[in-house]
């Protein structure tokens, strides 16, 4: 069985520390090897080689999530800019709210 990937935005970082998560955000800055995105809220995620973000598009990265609550990106897709983030973060909800129907239970 591969590893869980929880869909997270900015408000559930602090649960998920230690741990690899699925988050969709807008790119608003890169300054070398970081960048910040807004998913419901900032998140500066640490960038690896293979990451071509772009400012004012939407990313999609999978990333583990260190103490400081910066994400590490494993890997980034860029998903364009006509994202509807309401729909995104009703996503998240709903996977957070119906936990039994998105995720096994390993606890």
């Amino acid at each position: 069985m591969t590893e869980q990937t929880p869909r997270i935005n900015s408000l559930y970082l602090e649960a998920f520390t230690g741990q690899t998560v699925m988050i969709t955000g807008k790119v608003s800055q890169i300054r070398g090897e970081t960048a910040v995105i807004d998913a419901n809220g900032e998140v500066t995620v640490l960038l690896n080689r293979e990451s071509h973000l772009r400012p004012g598009t939407a990313v999609e990265i999978v990333g583990k999530v260190n103490q400081d609550l910066t994400v590490k990106v494993l890997k980034s897709t860029n998903m364009g800019s006509e994202i509807d983030f309401s729909i995104v973060n009703a996503v998240v909800d709903a996977t957070h709210r119906y936990k039994e129907i998105f995720y096994a239970d390993n606890k």
